[in-house]
């Protein structure tokens, strides 16, 4: 047979073992990791692989393992920075490893996340990541039966299933005696979405500042949001339309903040001269707001990166071991001592 290869004709791995001196075999557990075979036996396929541009078929090799080389992830909200961060944190974790993502939207609704679950199981994808979202973690078991899934939010761990979930209360409390630390007894709160459970989990750790301050809780200062910039603008506007006094505003989240600090501009009260304002997160332009954002910051790519590792690890089989950066409060411009 002649050792020339055009391009109708393209290297096997049968070329490469038999120019190797090994099986076919051999070869292939070598590409995939599997083979136990001396140094100088894997260098001589190596080289017959460079010597012969010999690229394996990703997509037979996958067919091969009953893999798809695929991993599923569900967002809620495509279009927020929020998990734009964290998908960051997938992406990078994804390099080299052969693997490509397939993203959906759940969009906060569990009857839509069950269905985009189910439609990635119907792709054969490998794992599931499921950031954030409002189905039980019952269902989560149910599917993780099928594949493999991640989730951020819960807390779950079984050998197929595994949740990360972030002390929401604690980060809540920490913004808050931030505030009470600079002198603030009135301090506002414009809350996340009533049935969402770090919104919930946050106002909690309000509660607990204020208690353990001894500053009495007042409701009238607390207004409901939605985690959208929107509803941080309603939220000034209602305090003032009802005439609350307050020195400080905490708000659930960072897009809350933004558009709370929109409207305490645009009724020309200065930030934090007349109002300290913190958020929730430390989305990356809360570093260029004017002025700087003081917020909590999710450690949201890393949370993305070690989730990743995590159902790669679920999907071989392996045991996961995993910790992640606490939530920590980043001073910047937006918060000063009460005169």
């Amino acid at each position: 047979m002649s050792e020339h290869h055009s391009n109708d004709n393209p290297t096997t791995l049968i070329d490469v073992a038999r120019l190797a001196g090994v099986s076919p075999s051999t070869v292939s557990r070598i590409l995939n990791g599997t083979a136990k075979v001396s140094d100088e036996k894997r260098q001589s396929v190596m080289d017959a692989i460079a010597k012969m541009n010999f690229a394996p078929n990703p997509m037979a090799q996958s067919l091969k393992r009953g893999r798809s080389m695929t991993i599923g992830i569900v967002v809620q909200d495509i279009s927020s920075p929020f998990f734009d961060e964290t998908l960051h944190g997938i992406d990078e974790a994804l390099k080299g490893t052969g693997y490509a993502s397939v993203i959906v939207s759940g969009h906060w609704n569990a009857a839509e996340e069950v269905d985009r679950i189910r439609l990635l199981l119907a792709r054969k994808v490998d794992g599931i990541i499921l950031l954030s979202g409002r189905i039980t973690d019952e269902s989560v078991l149910q599917f993780s039966e099928h594949r493999p899934i991640v989730s951020t939010g819960r807390s779950i761990q079984t050998q197929r299933a595994l949740g990360f979930k972030l002390d929401n209360e604690y980060g809540g409390w920490l913004a808050v005696r931030h505030l009470i630390e600079l002198g603030h007894r009135r301090i506002a709160f414009i809350t996340g979405p009533a049935n969402n459970c770090d919104a919930i989990e946050r106002l909690a750790g309000y509660k607990r500042a204020l208690q353990e301050a001894d500053i009495s809780y007042d409701p009238k200062i607390v207004v409901e949001g939605d985690f959208h910039e929107s509803s941080g603008m309603r939220a000034i506007n209602h305090l003032f339309e009802t005439q609350q006094q307050f020195t400080a505003v905490c708000a659930a989240n960072d897009l809350s903040a933004y558009g709370a600090r929109l409207s305490l501009y645009r009724k020309g009260i200065r930030v934090p001269d007349d109002i300290s304002l913190v958020g929730f997160d430390d989305l990356p332009g809360s570093s260029y707001t004017t002025p700087p954002l003081t917020t909590i910051r999710q450690p949201l790519y890393d949370i993305g990166r070690i989730a990743t590792n995590s159902l790669l690890h679920l999907i071989n089989g392996e045991a996961v071991e995993t910790s992640i950066p606490p939530l920590e409060l980043i001073v910047r411009e937006t918060t000063r001592r009460i005169r």
